[in-house]
């Protein structure tokens, strides 16, 4: 496992067939169907390798179920284990889509609405599935070969792959879905062109069909060449190959949260001076900046240094950078308390996330979008838009590519289109997924219809969001 302990994103996704419809998995009988016309949890496939032969994959539903074929070409997704009817290879055509064929009984699985089935000996349109990726899209990118991880080099103008810990928001990467491929935006808001070069605007030189190789990522580029990190700093652009070996793999990892914390003094908390921490500094670099890696099942939290080390509780009560492993005393419950006009007691931080400036929300029921036809938001989208996400004493101020502002209007309802900024306050609170408040201290969540409100009492699971 890489220096930075994290492990790849299990790789979900929807699959699109001939006809712009997704595989869906109901929940009612279990049933199949290739009926819907975007991408919702119905729609969410999970894909699984077998352990002993790396071609082989297990495509689970969002139930737990797993897609299953007989030698009769039935088409079923109830076994809730991997058995011999359950194993699939993907055969990768040039234009990224997939056709999956049953491992045991070597057809392929096709159709469309309520006709599919696992009998065909050819592969015609009606067996090709576009992929579209439904993990988060921000994440931080490893080349396999290197095991090092990609970040924008401002200075070069290029994407580099030489950080062995994804650090600050230079290393934060955004997946863009247009037409079936994806472009790699950085955090100042450039494509990568298969050429190496930052681009302003997306186009066919920064568009990449994505390929699977043993469970790693591939980047196809317009030419049929591949994404690699080349020459001493890992220059990322297309090579030569038109077959992607090892150079050509990466893996998306998730992005933790990173974090300055600025104590009652006005300075930064900062390990500059050793391992002890201290606030003692006016600028923020990589000292100042800390990882937030929040345990799942007990909701404490770790800080980790620059240097892969954790916050660490001492004997004389002192907090150091020392430890070199999660333990008892690296373990933080952190209290929430919002903001303040007067900071109050020594003991409270004010916490600024720096490496979301470009903010992709995705909650229980999709992605916030702007509404079709009005300034409200909607919280149920399968596509996202990107907001951008400003720092101000303390609070956040969230606009969209408008240049205009969220807010809370009096019926409770959040609004896209202010001319001036109103304050947020943001909790990291789970592994993963945060929550916002309005300044009527209220918590932003989407309700049954998928309309963005401003009007959660406690904090629910409609109130907490993937960023």
């Amino acid at each position: 496992m890489p220096a930075n302990g994290n492990r790849p994103l299990k790789l979900q996704f929807g699959l699109i067939n001939h006809e712009g419809r997704y595989l869906t998995a109901e929940a009612f009988g279990f049933k199949l169907n290739a009926s819907a016309p975007s991408l919702k949890k119905k729609q969410i496939w999970t894909l699984e390798q077998d352990p002993q032969d790396p071609q082989v994959v297990y495509l689970r539903s969002h139930l737990g179920r797993y897609l299953a074929s007989d030698k009769d070409g039935r088409v079923t997704c109830e076994a809730d284990g991997q058995n011999a009817d359950c194993r699939f290879v993907i055969v990768a055509q040039s234009n990224g889509s997939w056709a999956l064929q049953s491992e045991p009984h070597l057809r392929f699985f096709g159709g469309s609405r309520d006709h599919l089935s696992c009998f065909a000996q050819l592969i015609t349109d009606a067996e090709l599935w576009a992929v579209h990726l439904a993990l988060h899209p921000q994440a931080n990118l490893l080349s396999v070969a290197r095991k090092r991880y990609a970040h924008l080099s401002m200075e070069d103008g290029e994407i580099a792959v030489d950080m062995n810990i994804p650090w600050g928001v230079a290393a934060l990467l955004t997946l863009v879905y247009q037409e079936g491929k994806y472009c790699l935006k950085t955090c100042d808001s450039r494509f990568l062109s298969n050429d190496g070069k930052l681009v302003t605007q997306s186009g066919r030189a920064t568009a990449y069909t994505l390929e699977l190789k043993c469970g790693k990522l591939a980047f196809k580029d317009c030419e049929g060449k591949y994404l690699s990190p080349m020459g001493p700093t890992g220059t990322l652009r297309s090579g030569r190959c038109s077959k992607p070996g090892k150079d050509e793999l990466f893996d998306l990892e998730e992005s933790h949260p990173q974090v300055v914390l600025t104590a009652a003094n006005g300075r930064y908390v900062s390990i500059r001076q050793g391992v002890s921490l201290a606030a003692n500094q006016e600028d923020e670099t990589d000292m100042e900046t800390f990882q937030m890696e929040i345990d799942k099942e007990t909701r404490k939290c770790t800080f980790r240094t620059s240097q892969g080390n954790y916050w660490d509780l001492v004997a004389h009560g002192g907090i150091q950078s020392s430890a070199t492993e999660v333990s008892a005393t690296s373990m933080f419950s952190v209290e929430w308390l919002g903001t303040s006009d007067s900071i109050g007691e020594d003991e409270q931080l004010t916490l600024k996330l720096i490496n979301r400036p470009m903010l992709i929300l995705r909650g229980e029921n999709g992605f916030i979008c702007h509404h079709k036809n009005s300034n409200l938001l909607d919280g149920s989208r399968s596509i996202y838009d990107i907001f951008s996400l400003q720092f101000s004493n303390g609070a956040y101020h969230i606009r969209g590519v408008d240049g205009r502002f969220w807010y809370v209007n009096s019926s409770g309802l959040v609004c896209s289109d202010g001319e001036v900024p109103e304050d947020f306050t943001v909790e990291l609170l789970e592994h993963g997924r945060l929550a916002i408040r309005g300044k009527n201290r209220k918590y932003l969540r989407g309700d049954q219809g998928g309309t963005l409100k401003g009007d959660g009492l406690s904090l629910s699971s409609s109130a907490l969001w993937e960023y």
